[in-house]
């Protein structure tokens, strides 16, 4: 078995034991793209080897997809998915894992009628809403890695001799999974104990308010009475842990929905639908997005915030140290779940219920008479730099530093 081999085998052992922690006798559901198929067959062997009952897969193909959205009538893009809807939430219910891969051209869409991708959003994420909540909730496990695709690769290293990017991309993956470490599992344990510590001293101080002051960004976060901090690790009904996002640097909590003042700015290209938007700055009034302006994808950027009405509000507040391995390795994937645990970050719609105490038990009804957000879409951003300074406002007014110069405070 060669070194690349080995190491796959590791991502996969990964993937199915810290990821979505598989369970003898539970189902794993895996979305992946058709050229992810080597990995994915290593994922269904570790899972079965783990005691899966059942390892169903679900193909994708960027190129396929592409031809959709150039050549498909008109009333396909507002026609819900019910069948794809209807199988996933049977999975969820009858408590599957969700595992997915993804290996996404950052440019796949490019030039295709943004209100053609916003209706096929729209209407699947209103399809899969009951879906949703599970993954909100954690009644489930769930977790998302990435593999290489060439085109991805071709974005992120544009300055490497083109056979060499994939294998460039590889490495960059497997060290922001720790699979560089003599032992990769440990590593993680010990990330995730530090993750936690961060989140117990948040939940000790029980903010009012986060102030955000950077380059561009002055930007006032109430949070909700109640809230939590989470960090990379979940816990779903059954009492298993999880780790949703490999890899993960973030400790993030839910926004008071109307609590969001100000004005902030991006600081990584954000690729969305296909699409990427960059430069750009959101100004919000009691919580709500009153205005947009992008120096790239303005147009994609406008439809994301009109899928509906909880598309316009926070549903997420996420801090990620700028010294963190991602940052420091100085590469822009063109990738959120690269990117966002590079970088302080926020979400656009809708937020966590674990983020709140009593959360994972209310329904979507009282959890946003408690404050929190709902939506069709949940699309996380990226704030952060060290020149950004985050400050903890108490109760009685006292701004007290969680950030300085883009780094934990304490």
């Amino acid at each position: 078995m060669s070194d690349f081999e080995a190491k796959l085998s590791k991502y996969a052992d990964l993937a199915v034991k810290i990821g979505v922690n598989v369970q003898p006798g539970q189902a794993l559901v895996v979305n992946a793209p058709i050229t992810a198929a080597e990995f994915v067959r290593l994922i269904a062997a570790k899972a079965y080897e783990a005691g899966a009952s059942q390892v169903k897969v679900n193909w994708s193909d960027e190129r396929i997809t592409r031809l959709q959205f150039e050549h498909a009538a008109p009333e396909i893009f507002s026609k819900a998915p019910t069948w794809y809807a209807g199988e996933i939430t049977e999975f969820a219910e009858n408590g599957a894992a969700v595992l997915s891969v993804i290996a996404e051209d950052p440019d796949a869409l490019k030039g295709i009628d943004p209100v053609r991708i916003a209706e096929y959003q729209k209407t699947r994420g209103a399809a899969l809403s009951k879906y949703r909540e599970f993954i909100m909730s954690d009644k489930i496990s769930w977790s998302i890695v990435a593999i290489p695709s060439q085109a991805w690769a071709d974005k992120v290293f544009p300055d490497v001799p083109a056979e060499e990017r994939v294998n460039k991309l590889w490495d960059a993956i497997f060290h922001t999974v720790r699979l560089d470490r003599e032992d990769p599992v440990a590593a993680w344990q010990e990330h995730l104990n530090t993750l936690e510590e961060k989140a117990t001293v948040l939940n000790a101080k029980k903010y009012k308010k986060l102030h955000y002051v950077a380059p561009g960004t002055d930007l006032t976060i109430e949070l909700p009475e109640g809230h939590l901090w989470a960090q990379g690790d979940s816990i779903n009904e059954n009492g298993h842990t999880f780790v949703a996002n490999m890899p993960t640097e973030e400790v993030f909590t839910a926004p008071l929905k109307t609590g969001v003042n100000g004005t902030v700015r991006s600081t990584k290209p954000l690729s969305h639908g296909g699409n990427i938007i960059d430069g750009f700055t959101l100004t919000f009034e009691n919580g709500k997005i009153v205005s947009v302006s992008a120096e790239k994808g303005q147009d994609t950027l406008e439809h994301l915030i009109n899928l509906d009405e909880g598309a316009k509000y926070l549903g997420e507040v996420a801090l990620v140290p700028h010294h963190s391995p991602i940052s420091e390795s100085n590469i822009l994937y063109y990738n959120t779940l690269f990117d966002e645990n590079a970088s302080n970050h926020l979400a656009i719609g809708t937020a966590y219920a674990f983020c709140l105490e009593g959360g994972k038990s209310m329904t979507q009804e009282q959890l946003e008479e408690r404050g929190l957000n709902s939506s069709v879409t949940h699309v996380d951003f990226m704030i952060g730099s060290a020149e950004m300074n985050i400050f903890g406002v108490t109760n009685d007014g006292t701004e007290e530093p969680v950030f300085l110069n883009g780094n934990w405070a304490f």
